[in-house]
């Protein structure tokens, strides 16, 4: 069986290309793009503190990218076993590219109407940075290429982790571990190297304001959330449609044991494995790296406003705190070792060495960083000493932030390995309900499910909470400094991701153990390799599902910062509407007795004179006008506006004194509180509360669209078994080789069907509420989609992974062992379970972070072209 041809790997390939690709895509497009920057508005800052700043971030990208190859050529320069074992992962690595290749036919079909749409945008109705379509590209480009290198890395390690098993426990801990390192350093050192040459060449080349640089990487998270949700649907949908009837055809009906070669879907199980479980959650995560990187230095820069060095500072800072923790993840990494006859508990010692040895590393380089490139810094900057952004030192704040977001990483883990890990009494408790039948499983593993949310939303909110408070002083009503919060909760999402490389490492070694044992099982190894590779497969299904907990959290507080980015781009969507507007009217210096051009109802433009050098050059400026709480109120000037045409030009305006009454306020100052203020962001606001209730319908719509696209796939899988089962004869006897092939085509093709509706649902909603209740439906349904969705993402994936390891607990020996009726009892509630936790749960997040990126590329599109028909 053939899919698909060969490919080597080499160093050429895996990091000359990653470069050049990038220079050549961004360096190409920078001579059409340059006349759109502002030289005049470029930060002057310390230059050299810029570049050591900047090398410190490239420098880790490439370590990783450098570290992830010599972990490759080591696993695989490991033997690969016997013929059998070869011939067996050969089947499962054609598969999966075979997958891969057509998911990426139809996701370049999608990325290019996509991208013209949004050239159209940029380029013809001129609502956002003509970038976008080239940042949409690129993001989507690179966060593709970083699940198919761990996918690449996983098929080719299963056998060796299987023979490895064959020497030792730790021998084969170390070729799974490392190869999902692999996954881990890939998919920090391309997000990081995107990040990295993004802003040297906007910075550098093009010259392009601060504010504008980080609105426009911003956009770049868009094309990573759509691949990222393509890749986490379909992958979800291929591998439980096949592991959905391997396991009630050949566990239940048909009563032979897991990964039997005598199942028709075993290969489509393990080849399911590799491109949900690794490709899949490699994409996810890269976009949510990314989008925490680029939503905090957007905010950042946003919070100094009028204090380049600082901005510059800010804007740095994620990155660099990015680039060292990826030289402590590899640290991390090379401590994770174990013992022979480990159990379970020791196994997640060994990873926890790794993971803690990193974040607390990670926190004393925070310390460093944030003393060196922010309060230093602000000795310097032109800050008042009295201003509230350095009152009581809150710069320091943002060390606390950083240290809240590790924190919070670390306690949603270990309370995941609490929920889902058959050493304690929730998996144990669902084990115990299968002497009753499936449906008490079933039951209590909903159950548990339903209870294991409140502990991570508990330290999600005090952690939003914390991070927020320490950068403002715990003065959460003054708008001075509320940027400086939303930084703080932006870089504590920095702080949780920023050991991303041994976290991801220790979720992608699941899937590699997972098909090490079904090579174990196929190719007839002794009993004793199949129970070595079942102890870190068991482990396995726990860091899988820790894994998950982790990417939903970073999620929640990526998604939050996002959200806040997302004002931010509004202020720069009414900006550009400012400038591309048709002003001919120009007024004196005072603006006393002003004409403006009225926009919107609330929102006027005009052009004030100013001078650069000997030469008159002209300013246009943009004024959002506040709700009067009452006609006293308005002053005569508000009273002309309020009655003048929008497209009019309005003469003999104040504007002085209505920015003295607080009437209005300059776009280019305007703060996150002035736009909630504007926009009257209050709950009690109809097209905020309806905005949340769509966003909570969309999670849940969401769920169900994409249960049911793995309920219809899994019959057809079933149906496919079971044909095979009746019609070709030999099969139980091991004298006929099921045909395997036919049922990953099964699966293929339902993958690629049904991944279609669901992105989509994703992908328009922000874009259909935004055109009916403008930037404030927008809000809620970002905010509703967000609270509803993380709730109910681990919830699916904590249940989903309880159920799989307990009956993994009974297949230990526990409650009688395979074959027995508590047996199969667990297999169906680990059926119910695996479109829970590896296709409707993980994919939640990723349907957050993509509408919250929709929201922000369509900003500009929404101020201008929202109906507003209530």
């Amino acid at each position: 069986m053939r899919f698909y041809p060969r490919a080597r790997l080499t160093p050429v390939r895996f990091l000359t290309t990653l470069i050049t690709s990038s220079f050549a895509t961004l360096l190409c497009s920078a001579p059409l793009m340059a006349a759109e920057a502002s030289t005049d508005l470029v930060v002057e800052a310390d230059n050299s503190t810029v570049v050591i700043s900047w090398c410190i971030a490239i420098a880790g990208a490439i370590f990783a990218l450098f570290t992830a190859y010599r972990f490759f050529s080591w696993m695989v320069n490991q033997s690969e076993g016997d013929p059998k074992m070869r011939k067996i992962a050969e089947h499962v690595r054609e598969g999966a590219r075979a997958y891969l290749d057509r998911q990426f036919k139809v996701v370049t079909v999608f990325f290019a109407i996509v991208c013209a749409l949004l050239a159209f945008m940029a380029f013809g109705l001129k609502t956002q940075s003509h970038w976008v379509p080239f940042a949409f590209l690129t993001g989507g480009f690179f966060s593709a290429l970083a699940g198919w290198f761990g996918m690449r890395t996983a098929t080719l390690a299963s056998a060796r982790t299987a023979h490895a098993a064959k020497d030792s426990l730790n021998n084969g801990l170390q070729v799974a571990f490392r190869s999902g390192a692999v996954m881990g350093l890939v998919v920090v050192g391309l997000g990081l190297l995107d990040i990295t040459l993004w802003f040297g060449v906007l910075h550098w080349v093009v010259k392009m304001p601060l504010a504008e640089i980080t609105v426009t990487m911003l956009c770049f998270g868009m094309g990573a959330s759509s691949q990222a949700l393509f890749a986490r649907v379909g992958g979800g949908i291929f591998t439980k449609a096949a592991d959905v009837g391997a396991d009630l055809v050949g566990k239940v009906e048909a009563g032979i044991p897991e990964d039997d070669p005598r199942n028709p879907a075993t290969i489509a199980d393990n080849v399911g494995d590799n491109v949900g479980d690794v490709a899949g959650m490699g994409a996810d995560l890269y976009e949510s790296y990314c989008g925490s990187i680029l939503a905090s230095g957007a905010l950042g820069v946003a919070a100094y406003h009028g204090y380049p060095k600082m901005q510059m500072m800010c804007l740095l800072l994620p990155m660099c705190l990015a680039g060292v923790g990826i030289f402590l993840s590899v640290t991390g990494i090379f401590m994770v070792k174990t013992e022979e006859g480990a159990t379970q508990k020791n196994l997640l010692k060994a990873l926890a060495k790794g993971i803690d040895t990193s974040a607390f590393g990670v926190i004393v380089a925070a310390l460093a960083l944030v003393w060196i490139m922010l309060v230093i810094p602000s000795q310097s900057s032109g800050i008042p000493a009295d201003s509230p952004l350095l009152v009581g030192n809150k710069l320091f704040g943002v060390f606390g932030a950083i240290v809240c977001g590790l924190v919070s990483g670390w306690l949603i883990g270990k309370w995941t390995e609490y929920s889902t890990s058959d050493e304690f009494r929730p998996t144990r408790f669902i084990a115990d309900q299968s002497s009753t039948g499936p449906a008490t499983v079933i039951i209590a593993g909903i159950a548990e499910g339903f209870y294991s949310v409140w502990v991570p939303i508990v330290v999600i909110g005090v952690a939003i909470i914390m991070a927020f408070g320490l950068c403002t002083g715990f003065d959460f009503a003054n708008s001075a400094i509320f940027a400086m919060g939303l930084y703080g909760v932006a870089i504590a999402a920095v702080g949780m991701l920023s050991t991303l490389g041994v976290t991801l490492a220790t979720d992608a070694y699941g899937p590699i153990a997972d098909n090490a044992g079904g090579n174990a099982e196929m190719s007839g190894q002794e009993p004793y390799v199949r129970q070595r590779t079942d102890a870190l497969d068991s482990l396995g299904n726990t860091t899988a599902a820790t894994g998950k907990g982790f990417a939903i959290g970073s999620a929640a507080l990526t998604a939050l910062a996002l959200l806040a980015a997302y004002v931010e781009e509004v202020r720069v969507g009414f900006e550009r509407w400012v400038e591309h507007s048709a002003i001919v009217e120009t007024i004196s210096d005072d603006m006393t007795n002003a004409s403006a051009l009225k926009l919107s109802p609330n929102c006027i433009a005009l052009r004030t004179p100013g001078k650069d050098g000997l030469e008159v050059k002209h300013n246009n400026q943009g004024f959002l006008l506040f709700p009067a709480l009452n006609v006293a109120q308005i002053t005569p000037g508000r009273e002309k506006i309020t009655s003048a045409d929008v497209g009019s030009i309005i003469r003999g305006l104040n504007i002085k004194e209505l920015l003295e009454r607080g009437e209005c306020v300059d776009v280019k100052t305007a703060t996150v509180p002035d736009f909630s203020r504007f926009y009257n962001f209050s709950i009690l606001n109809p097209k905020v509360l309806v905005g949340i209730f769509f966003g909570v319908m969309v999670a849940f719509v969401f769920c169900a669209m994409t249960m049911k696209a793995v309920g219809r796939a899994a019959g057809a899988m079933v149906d496919e078994v079971r044909r095979q089962f009746r019609e070709i004869a030999g099969i139980m006897e091991n004298e006929a080789e099921p045909d395997y092939a036919a049922c990953v085509e099964i699966s293929t093709a339902a993958a690629q069907r049904e991944m279609i509706l669901p992105a989509m649902l994703g992908l328009l909603s922000p874009v259909v509420i935004g055109v009916i209740l403008g930037v404030p439906g927008v809000v809620g349904l970002l905010v509703g989609a967000l609270t509803s969705g993380f709730a109910v993402a681990i919830m699916m994936a904590n249940a989903g992974g309880a159920w799989d390891n307990a009956k993994k607990y009974i297949e230990a020996g526990a409650h009688g062992g395979k074959g027995t009726d508590a047996h199969k009892a667990t297999v169906v509630g680990d059926t119910v379970g695996d479109p829970f936790k590896d296709t409707s749960g993980p994919s939640l997040n990723i349907l957050i972070k993509l509408m919250s990126m929709v929201s922000v590329v369509i900003a500009g599109f929404i101020i201008q072209y929202a109906l507003e028909l209530f």
